[in-house]
């Protein structure tokens, strides 16, 4: 099998990259900057450019697309750019898969779009209140998984939803929350908190999401939505909380005010990916925070 990772040089993507070859797939990687292994086939790529993406997918089995505007920070700050890279970006793979026969399309989707959920408690079925997604990345999520749909509904394209929880791990980028709160304390600087810290996220390590996407490539799999979540929910103070434990006392905690259209978390079932993939997280919150930082401190 040959398979291809957009954004396959990234934090996440460089992940399933490693776990595709353990699988024993051929990769091609699509990305604006080299991977980090040599042993994958390598297409430096403007995911805006179709000519370039129907000439480079044809071939392959399966593409995992993971590219995108992944940065909430980023995608208030530039909004028509988030706009155009999570939407129209996959429109064009999308696109790919059905000019290339491409098996499966399979896509990195996020919890933030159940921000536009009803309930507190959710499921890859939960129904969406549109005006309450409260960000540019939430909804140009949304509208990509409408374009999976669409491409099944009108070309039969298969396709795999991914709604990834918040990953942490080695390689994470350098603007995501653990990562801050580590390389802040290493720099005896205190850990901001946006609100009260009661905001939560069901962190996830990032072998273990990974895996999720090695695992949907099962036949039960197809045209199928999956929340890949962590084991439990972790509130932001907890995080800095674990991050004081694990380098000391001398670590400070400071507050400020909160950011608009932030996520404050859902209660998200990760049972259909265990009851129908055979997946579900392994690595629990304070060994895999024990596990990153040993890698943090080895990059320093």
């Amino acid at each position: 099998m040959k398979s291809g990772v957009t954004g396959g040089s990234g934090f996440i993507g460089s992940h399933v990259v490693d776990k595709l070859i353990d699988a024993g797939h051929e990769v091609k990687v699509f990305d604006i900057k080299k991977p980090h292994r040599d042993d994958v086939e390598y297409c430096e790529c403007d995911i805006l450019d179709l000519d370039l993406i129907l000439k480079e997918t044809k071939g392959l089995d399966y593409i995992f697309h993971l590219a995108a505007v992944s940065n909430v920070n980023h995608a208030y700050e530039d909004p028509i750019k988030a706009v155009r890279l999570n939407a129209e970006g996959s429109a064009n793979f999308l696109e790919a898969c059905r000019k290339n026969d491409v098996k499966r399309f399979l896509f990195a989707s996020t919890v933030w779009v159940y921000a536009g959920a009803v309930t507190s408690e959710v499921t890859e079925d939960s129904p969406f209140y549109m005006p309450g997604a409260g960000h540019i990345y939430t909804s140009s999520k949304i509208a990509a998984e409408m374009f999976c749909n669409d491409y099944y509904q009108l070309y039969k394209t298969e396709y795999t939803i991914l709604r990834y929880g918040i990953p942490y791990g080695p390689r994470a980028r350098a603007g995501t929350i653990i990562p801050i709160f580590i390389n802040r304390a290493l720099e005896n600087k205190p850990l901001t908190i946006f609100g009260d810290g009661s905001q939560y996220r069901n962190f996830i390590y990032v072998e273990d999401l990974a895996e999720g996407n090695i695992a949907a490539l099962k036949d039960e799999g197809k045209n199928q939505i999956y929340n890949l979540e962590g084991i439990r929910a972790i509130s932001v103070k907890e995080v800095a909380e674990t991050v004081q434990k694990l380098m000391g006392e001398g670590v400070k905690i400071e507050y400020k005010e909160a950011r608009p259209g932030d996520y404050e978390g859902k209660h998200v079932s990760g049972n259909k990916a265990k009851r129908e993939l055979g997946w579900e997280p392994k690595t629990d919150f304070e060994e895999g925070m024990k596990k990153y930082i040993d890698w943090f401190k080895g990059q320093q």
